[in-house]
């Protein structure tokens, strides 16, 4: 146990012990008064059933954690690392395919040891509490086309930024910063045509009410879109959603059919109000941005650290390797990656707020967007009354009252 081993050890267990804390106290928050915005909307044994949900999945969720940093530490101690290292090593097969085999190996059995809780959580908890849809041949078949996808994208990738790092010396980083920024952009360009439809379906928006009034708020605002889709959201699931994605003419406003069955006209408009705000503010190519420079950053920091044989020996490696060091850099730098993304989330946090006001103030129906938000809040079973510090570990959006009362005061 060197310098490096003890960081990532501690870190490791204080990232636990924080996360444990926050959900104590995000389960201290529980009360059997209705927030009074929410009276009269919400029935009594709905919103019990929904403390009821938090309870089952904060127990689940610590579970997992308790798990997957458990078989972390005991393959670590254990020399799992190494022993891997050695047999892929022994093959004979050359940097580039040796590392890819490694990483491969390591990233297939965290999922395999992550499949069972995955199982779990689809079809008890929210079969449970009546969300599942899925059948059991459609959430094997998301697994195996997700591993296709890691293979014919991620596999590329990973063996340009291991090439990068074993031939392109200094500017390795450089090189590999250029590269994964393009794949970065270039994903978002084809996902919407190529990726998402290999899981759902998606039809064009049918002729009616709800198309025109979209189309003409679309309008008003100087928003240009190639179509608004209907994903098969029903097919997984009971929850609703909508969301942008895309960039020039390809860009598309997609709202779950379960969403539609469940709102008004102008309920939608708000929603899709919001998703444009989005576009209009600029909001995803500032996020996008900020994923860029937090790669940059990574690339950096390990172009310097990844020839240091003190991380080689923290995981009980005798041979230094880029692929061995990509894996064991990630680990290093998983206390600066919390950090940044609590920030980042703070970031995306002020941004719902900000696409909520467009939404409010475009459409000049405030009260529509709040209507949505309690109708899904109640729906999807949220927790009406987060505690602020869990808030601050884990929410990518403000909690659902908070944005309910900044739209009151618009």
């Amino acid at each position: 146990m060197n310098v490096i081993a003890w960081t990532i050890l501690v870190f490791f267990i204080a990232e636990f012990v924080l996360q444990l804390t926050a959900d104590q106290l995000n389960l201290r928050g529980i009360s059997d008064d209705i927030p009074e915005p929410f009276q009269g909307m919400i029935e009594p044994e709905t919103y019990r059933q929904s403390q009821d949900y938090l309870r089952t999945n904060t127990g689940f969720g610590r579970i997992v954690a308790a798990f997957d940093l458990i078989v972390l530490l005991v393959f670590w101690f254990c020399g799992g690392f190494a022993l891997i290292d050695n047999w892929t090593r022994d093959l004979g097969w050359g940097p580039i395919a040796t590392g890819l085999v490694y990483i491969g190996i390591l990233a297939g059995l965290k999922a395999i040891v992550g499949q069972p809780f995955s199982l779990y959580a689809t079809f008890v908890i929210e079969e449970r509490f009546g969300f599942n849809q899925t059948s059991l041949s459609t959430w094997i078949k998301d697994r195996l086309k997700a591993l296709l996808l890691a293979v014919l994208l991620g596999a590329p990738l990973l063996g340009g930024v291991l090439a990068f790092f074993i031939y392109a010396g200094d500017a390795a980083w450089l090189w590999c910063w250029l590269l994964i920024t393009v794949f970065m952009f270039g994903v978002q360009f084809v996902a919407p045509t190529w990726i998402m439809p290999l899981f759902n379906r998606f039809e064009p928006l049918g002729k009616g009410e709800l198309r025109d009034a979209i189309m003409a708020y679309a309008a008003s605002i100087g928003f240009s879109l190639e179509d608004i889709y209907v994903m098969d959201g029903s097919k997984r699931s009971s929850k609703s959603n909508a969301f942008f994605t895309g960039f020039g003419r390809h860009r598309r406003i997609v709202l779950f059919d379960t969403l539609i069955a469940r709102h008004t006209v102008e309920e939608l408009v708000a929603v899709l109000g919001h998703e444009m705000g989005h576009y209009k503010m600029r909001h995803i190519l500032k996020m996008m941005t900020i994923g860029v420079l937090q790669t940059g950053i990574l690339l950096f920091l390990m172009s310097l650290t990844i020839n240091t044989p003190a991380l080689f020996e923290a995981f009980y490696v005798n041979q230094p390797s880029v692929h061995a060091g990509l894996v064991f850099f990630g680990l290093l730098y998983a206390p600066l990656d919390f950090f940044l993304g609590m920030v980042v989330q703070r970031i995306s946090r002020i941004h719902e707020y900000a696409a909520d006001r467009f939404a409010a103030e475009t459409t000049g129906n405030a009260g529509a967007m709040i209507e949505v938000l309690k109708k899904l809040s109640v729906h999807n079973l949220s927790n009406l009354s987060p505690h602020p510090f869990y808030v601050f570990l884990n929410y990518s959006h403000p909690p659902v009252m908070q944005r309910i009362e900044a739209l009151k005061e618009i």
